[in-house]
């Protein structure tokens, strides 16, 4: 359905209309919001947070930020909690999802409590379902139900544990809770991201006891896990679940699959057998809601409007004057930072967006001050560049290769007196095979020593993008395009 990094997927139907949210992790603007008409073709069309709210982000914290978030519609408001495993639990709200969401609030403070699902009963009251993070708490596998305030301004008490998966359902966590025909339903992955299953949790009181089954396997199919999703109904009454699958450097890609209801459990994916659990399908049926045109997430951007695409993102909080728009043009300051690249927060990024593509952007480089570098990465784990460096004798075009943590290497490959405008190119292989290629035209290009294989980053997927760094002083670069094609 989306074969691009959006992990952790929730999704809810407003009318005719469909609203996806996903994990962001460190990455600003945070919370991207998509939409869909027909639940296989989605776009961005906003994100919930314009920088992450702590001044520890203003740097990059690799893993860390937003985790698992969930959105609902309750009495004509849009609610997303979302946690942050090393701050808390938050709430942000919008009249209109398309427009400014509110300033986060704090639901639950302090370290560990992680996938917050909101749920109001008929009676008005207010919950919210969670998990715990091990990495943080020390404790995993068990799901939490609280009392919550019904603006979902605060908990009214830190609940109790309803469901412990230890024995049965190891690592379950990511609760997404639901009422249908009298049951309260959560739906959770267990087994972890890479090896888990679909559970289902049922209950005719919302404390429990809940029963379990498991609604999805792997089964022989080549859709590993399958993790975390959501469960969402079409005005036709059809059931579907949105999940994601980890596939390495590409990230956690997201799937769709149709949900049969059998003895008021769902049985998520195709259950030819009749043995009450589903393997996922990669081939279906489309939802029936109708034809409506198909569009897909921005990818290539002429920077000829007034705001960065809603396909870009910021390894950290971005800075005052770190970058300008004009004239069909993207500027990039040549920021300062000390270590490694990967650890620069003024990359700006885009997920990977297909098995196989190439990426082009056209830079001018004749405002680039002395000493100044800019160029093209791709960053994961293992990251790689092509650059270019400003020197006195013209520009030195530069390999930079390194590893989080392990260190970085740099090294001049060629020297040219040029001082204008040059291509930069990077191809990815369907085998994740990263080459960067350089033109002075824009036809004919010189492959870049040092060919490597794209790796995923701290749970998330590679990324590539575009970066310009110095002494502060004086534009970096101007970007006057980057184009995306299918490899």
């Amino acid at each position: 359905m989306l074969y691009a990094d959006y992990s952790d997927p929730d999704v809810i139907r407003v009318g005719d209309d469909y609203f996806m949210v996903a994990s962001s992790f460190c990455n600003v603007p945070a919370i991207p919001l998509l939409y869909s008409r027909d639940l296989v073709h989605w776009r961005v069309v906003n994100y919930v947070l314009d920088r992450l709210p702590f001044p520890v982000y203003d740097a990059p914290a690799h893993g860390k930020g937003v985790w698992a978030p969930a959105i609902r519609r309750h009495k004509g408001l849009f609610y997303v909690l979302f946690p942050m495993p090393d701050e808390g639990i938050f709430c942000c709200t919008a009249t209109d999802p398309l427009g400014k969401w509110s300033d986060p609030v704090t639901v639950r403070p302090g370290k560990g409590w992680i996938d917050p699902c909101p749920f109001w009963d008929e009676d008005g009251k207010a919950y919210m379902v969670s998990a715990f993070a091990k990495s943080r708490t020390g404790i995993k596998s068990i799901l939490n139900l609280a009392p919550a305030k019904p603006d979902f301004s605060g908990l009214l008490e830190e609940g109790k544990t309803i469901f412990d998966g230890r024995d049965t359902q190891p690592t379950i966590e990511g609760p997404k809770m639901y009422k249908r025909n009298g049951w309260y339903y959560i739906l959770a992955p267990a087994g972890g991201v890479k090896h888990g299953w679909q559970t289902a949790l049922r209950a005719k009181n919302i404390w429990g006891p809940y029963e379990e089954k498991i609604v999805m396997l792997r089964g022989d199919t080549d859709i590993n896990g399958p993790h975390q999703g959501a469960l969402v109904e079409t005005p036709s009454g059809e059931s579907w679940f949105v999940h994601f699958q980890d596939v390495g450097a590409y990230g956690r890609i997201v799937h769709l699959q149709p949900v049969a209801w059998v003895d008021d459990w769902p049985v998520i994916g195709d259950d030819s057998g009749g043995e009450g659990c589903g393997t996922p399908v990669s081939q279906w049926r489309l939802p029936d809601v109708g034809s409506h045109p198909p569009v897909v997430p921005a990818d290539s951007d002429d920077f000829d409007g007034d705001t960065l695409g809603l396909q870009w993102q910021w390894n950290a909080n971005p800075k005052p004057g770190q970058f300008s728009l004009g004239a069909g043009c993207l500027r990039l300051k040549a920021m300062p930072y000390t270590g490694a690249l990967c650890d620069a927060p003024h990359l700006l990024l885009q997920k990977f967006n297909a098995p196989a593509f190439e990426a082009v952007a056209k830079m001018d480089f004749r405002d680039l001050p002395q000493g100044g570098t800019a160029g093209l990465v791709v960053l994961g784990r293992a990251y790689g560049a092509i650059a270019v460096r400003k020197t006195p004798a013209g520009l030195a075009l530069l390999r930079i290769q390194g590893a989080m943590g392990a260190g970085e290497d740099e090294a001049v490959f060629s020297e040219t007196e040029m001082d204008g405008t040059l291509y930069m190119k990077l191809e990815l292989s369907p085998g994740m095979e990263i080459t960067f290629r350089y033109s002075i035209d824009g036809k004919h290009y010189m492959e870049a020593p040092g060919r490597f294989t794209a790796v995923a980053g701290v749970w998330v997927g590679a990324k590539f993008g575009l970066f310009a760094t110095g002494d502060g002083g004086g534009i970096g670069v101007a970007y006057v395009r980057v184009k995306t094609s299918p490899g």
